[in-house]
């Protein structure tokens, strides 16, 4: 099932288990140490591959070896990158994430040429060929926030095609105008500190329905260890997390939209969807970085067995 992921391109680079910074010279040991490829667009296309889809992403890299490396792992995991733009000049995106042993993660970030992404890097006839489009951080690809990119999102989604829109940042200057979007979007799928701050509410349930009210067919939001909550116009429902040994937290929420879009290109309503989407992340906080853990569809879904 071909799927379409564009937007967010980011090289994480993550160690574990981190219980502080060392002070001046001094070294810590870690466990473990690993480079993927990340970011609401990358990860989550290494995920539906994963999930069994045929994935080309599209958005904007460097011309360094970041770039070098995202694009030789993003090919080793089977998603088609021939069409990311390479920005001369400019660096890729990156992260470093040091994971305390809880499995949270600060984070040390540069948004490198994710932030120039714009509707001409898109191929536009791989997109009306999609099955579905999942957009992914555009909150941060500001030049994607555009009336003809809209346009075609709207043709697509006519046409039968499903798109999908997750969020990066918690920033509300920046998740106010990713709401923009919600009119040309079926499902959107924030966390539960984007939601409040996207909305203006402070109830989480409220917060769902408001951006309903902007025209997606549904809202998920992702509540961590309390699960996930799925508004349509057909009401509220709860769906709760699995019990799981948390070793990171990141990409859980690609994990998530992954499995999330796998489940509706496979004929499941909403919510059996999100219990897809529930388990993928699952898989993912097992281990270190943002496709840990995540092997294939049918391990994944014994969870729910």
């Amino acid at each position: 099932m071909t799927v379409v992921t564009v937007g967010v391109h980011i090289v994480d680079i993550l160690t574990r288990p981190v219980d502080h910074i060392p002070e001046g010279q001094d070294t810590v040991l870690v466990e473990q140490i690993r480079l993927t490829a990340a970011g609401a667009a990358a990860g989550t296309a290494v995920d539906l591959v994963k999930l069994g889809n045929d994935v080309v992403t599209m958005g904007a890299v460097g011309d360094d070896e970041l770039a070098d490396f995202l694009l030789m792992v993003l090919a080793k995991r089977g998603v088609d990158a021939s069409r990311l733009v390479r920005r001369a000049g400019e660096q890729t995106a990156a992260s470093i994430l040091p994971i305390r042993p809880d499995g949270g993660r600060p984070s040390f970030h540069v948004p490198g040429a994710n932030l120039s992404v714009t509707p001409a890097d898109l191929d536009q006839a791989v997109l009306r060929q999609a099955r579905a489009v999942h957009l992914g951080g555009m909150d941060v690809t500001f030049g994607l926030g555009d009336p003809a990119f809209f346009g075609l999102l709207d043709e697509l989604r006519a046409s039968g095609a499903i798109v999908t829109m997750d969020l990066l940042s918690e920033m509300p200057d920046l998740l106010a105008m990713a709401r923009a979007f919600l009119p040309h979007v079926d499902y959107v799928l924030p966390n539960e500190t984007q939601v409040l701050a996207m909305s203006g509410e402070q109830d989480v349930e409220a917060a769902a329905r408001a951006l309903l009210a902007d025209g997606p067919r549904g809202v998920l939001v992702t509540l961590g260890a309390a699960g996930s909550l799925v508004v349509t116009g057909a009401g509220a429902e709860r769906v709760p997390a699995l019990k799981t040994e948390v070793a990171d937290t990141t990409g859980c929420g690609d994990a998530y939209c992954a499995g999330f879009l796998t489940g509706l290109l496979h004929g499941r309503d909403v919510t059996d969807a999100a219990r897809w989407g529930t388990a993928a992340a699952a898989r993912v906080a097992t281990g270190l970085g943002s496709d840990a853990g995540l092997t294939d569809l049918d391990s994944t879904l014994a969870l729910l067995s």
